[in-house]
């Protein structure tokens, strides 16, 4: 029997162990293929909703952040990167070198929700892959525009929704309603609203995971 889940993957594009998540979450789903349908939605999370226009550097905000040295940064880095690979996602080997505002990129997101799950979920690989596999800056609307019509949405939309403060209140709505839920990092999944799943897990630990709640649903049911 096939167990329908409902997963909302709380995340932000600036956050690398979000890509590494998905990554094991997509591994794990294809290995349950046949006990799980799962529907995924992208809910936003902004790890630095003050960050400026310009951005920071990334060795600078590290430090201040976490009090982190370049070399122990350098070696995280390193981690994340063979765990990227794990899980088929390239990271830039050098790193991206900046932080970027990351609020546009949602507001896309949203949009692109609504047009459906899939087209959603195809920007959110391909901002994903700008901002960690290229080191683009995800909050220059070119960046984001060629990201859009790379999986095929509209261009001229993604511009008129760049130059308004469209969808803005409805990201400012849904970061709220999951930080009042008790989301303080990412990345989060939540399956049916009711199960957390938390961090960037490897494969094995998001498979068991979503068997035992898959199989906790069967029997409720």
């Amino acid at each position: 029997m096939t167990t329908s889940l409902k997963i909302d993957f709380v995340s932000d594009i600036a956050c690398p162990w979000c890509a590494v998540g998905l990554g094991g979450l997509e591994q794990a789903l294809e290995n349950l293929l046949g006990q799980v349908d799962a529907h995924i939605s992208f809910q936003p999370f902004e790890l630095n909703p003050a960050m400026g226009p310009e951005g920071q550097d990334m060795t600078e905000h590290l430090t201040q952040k976490y009090g982190s040295t370049p070399e122990q940064q350098a070696q995280i880095r390193e981690t994340i990167r063979a765990r990227g690979a794990e899980v088929g996602f390239s990271f830039k080997p050098e790193g991206r070198g900046r932080i970027w505002n990351t609020f546009d990129a949602h507001r896309l997101l949203h949009w692109a929700g609504e047009l459906g799950l899939d087209k959603q979920y195809a920007l959110k690989k391909e901002l994903l892959t700008a901002y960690h596999g290229r080191a683009e800056n995800v909050s220059d609307a070119e960046v984001l525009v060629r990201a859009c019509r790379t999986v095929g949405l509209d261009e001229a939309r993604a511009r008129e929704i760049l130059g308004s403060d469209e969808y803005a209140l409805a990201v400012r709505e849904n970061e709220l309603q999951w930080q009042q839920a008790g989301i303080s990092s990412v990345p989060a999944v939540i399956v049916n609203r009711q199960y957390l799943i938390s961090g960037g897990q490897p494969v094995a630990a998001y498979e068991d995971a979503l068997r035992r709640i898959a199989s906790e649903i069967a029997q409720a049911n």
